[in-house]
């Protein structure tokens, strides 16, 4: 995939230390492009929601911070800019856990995505009107309490109250997490839609590789705190070093992830 000139998000070589003094992200470069579906890719503690917060700018408030390299939205430096400043500039991370607010009802969960809003409570219904076309389940369960939906519908209040922001770029963190396959499927089509229809952007870390190749247009594979692999997601999902390590398919079949002749693979990754 060539760079386009000016793309959306351009991650440059940015190395991500937490407390001072532990390393987690080491050189990690990627872009996302204007109307593109991005997926950074990797088992627990690879790097992948650090890598969104480096982007949100929420280390912050977990002690880290983007030591070396920078990020830039839009052709501008954005590493220094705090995250309430990104949000009013269209960048929108949709955190790990679909943390929303469990007291409130689900229309009242997504007005809050609004706050940053102007042009009145029409503007406002207008959007709110649009989310509800996107997730027509929401719309069942509005006057419900947020804390007693199910786990797939509160994965798409937490989507949706992103969508009340009016986003360019939306940092979707493992949104497969603890819901059924067929959750997961619905979820990914909607995202799908929304970038197709809507024009937004999304950066997503997922672990589950497969899903998210399905859909993304492009991909990065990160292992402990490094890029070790990119590339059009068709072809990262065709990849048998990919089969084996992320997909748990080598080329003769099924194998276990304990199966996998790893040093051998990664060998060739990193040469």
């Amino acid at each position: 995939m060539t760079e386009p000139q000016s793309p959306l998000l351009r991650v440059n070589n940015i190395e991500v230390i937490y407390d001072h003094v532990i390393l987690v992200l080491k050189g990690v470069s990627l872009y996302v492009p204007e109307g593109g579906i991005v997926s950074v890719l990797g088992a627990n503690g690879a790097g992948k929601t650090t890598t969104l917060k480096a982007v949100s700018n929420l280390l912050r408030s977990e002690r880290g911070e983007v030591t070396k390299g920078n990020i830039e939205y839009k052709g501008v430096d954005i590493t220094k800019k705090s995250p309430s400043e990104l949000v009013t500039e269209g960048v929108i991370q949709v955190m790990e856990g679909r943390h929303c607010f469990e007291h409130l009802t689900v229309e009242e969960n997504l007005l809050t995505g609004a706050y940053t809003r102007k042009g009145g409570r029409a503007v406002i219904n207008k959007e709110l009107e649009k989310v509800y076309h996107y997730f027509p389940r929401l719309k069942e369960r509005r006057t419900s309490l947020a804390g007693y939906i199910s786990g797939g519908e509160q994965q798409m209040v937490a989507v949706g109250r992103a969508l009340m922001a009016e986003p360019n770029l939306i940092l979707l963190d493992e949104p497969s997490m603890g819901l059924a396959p067929q959750l997961v499927e619905e979820i990914f089509e909607i995202v799908k839609r929304l970038n197709e229809e809507t024009g937004v952007s999304f950066l997503v870390a997922e672990q589950n590789a497969t899903i998210a190749l399905k859909y993304a247009h492009y991909g990065y594979i990160l292992e402990n705190g490094r890029v070790v692999m990119d590339g059009n997601a068709a072809e990262l999902a065709n990849n048998e070093d990919v089969k084996e390590f992320y997909l748990g398919l080598g080329g003769d079949g099924r194998k276990s992830f304990k199966d996998v002749k790893h040093y051998r693979r990664r060998k060739r990754w990193l040469a």
